[in-house]
This record gives structure tokens, C-alpha cells and sequence, in this order.
């Protein structure tokens, strides 16, 4: 708003006002006109966060769960599923310590001969 002097923001403040009807004034009224700022300027959207191959976790999810042979998922599998899908795109640290847990730990049973099969 600094394209505009103290005075002409204003009228122009008035003027909006002025514009609206009278239950929206009341409105405004109520939390204060001066603190009322019609020229705010418009929140950015939610980011869509991707992963380094620019795929978003539910692209992520989607292509996991198709590619397992599992039948008779459970709600508790996809839900784990999504929850590392998010966590690893935003970097929470729980979430990373449990991916390299779980390469590591697929690499120890594979170099002592071992795989790791659930029951």
C-alpha cells in the first residue's frame, strides 16, 4: 500500500466500506474499523511438497501399494505407508531414522544370508 499517501488509503478504506452491506459493516465494526485492513493481500496456497523425483506422496503411496502383492491390506499398512511417504518428503527426522533403520537392517539379514519375510 505504499503506492498510495495516508489519505488516499483512507478514502479508498471508506469507499469499500461505504460499499458493502450493512451486516458485513456491523461486522467489521464489531473487531474495529481501524484495525480492518481491506488491502490485504491474498494468503499463498498450500505448497504441494515433492519428493527429489518431483512426485508428490500420494503419487508416492499410489505406486508403492500397486506394486506389492499383498492381499488384504490392512487400514494400518496404508496408513503406515502414507505417514512414511509425508514424513520422509518433509524430512521429519523420526520418520528418516526409520527408513535408514529399515535399509540398514535389510542389508545386515542380506549379508548374513537372511531374509526378511513377515509372518
Amino acid at each position: 500500500m505504499d503506492e498510495f499517501s495516508a489519505g488516499e488509503q483512507a478514502a479508498r478504506k471508506r469507499a469499500v466500506f461505504e460499499a458493502m452491506s450493512p451486516r458485513r459493516r456491523r461486522r467489521i465494526e464489531k473487531r474495529g474499523y481501524e484495525n480492518w485492513d481491506p488491502f490485504q493481500p491474498p494468503k499463498d496456497p498450500i505448497e504441494i511438497r515433492r519428493d527429489v523425483s518431483q512426485r508428490t506422496s500420494g503419487q508416492l503411496v499410489q505406486a508403492f501399494l500397486a506394486s506389492q502383492d499383498r492381499e488384504n491390506r490392512s487400514e494400518a499398512y496404508e496408513q503406515g505407508v502414507m505417514e512414511m511417504a509425508l514424513g520422509l518428503i518433509r524430512g521429519d527426522d523420526r520418520l528418516v531414522a526409520m527408513f535408514e533403520f529399515s535399509c540398514w537392517y535389510q542389508n545386515l539379514l542380506e549379508a548374513e544370508g537372511y531374509r526378511f519375510e513377515v509372518e
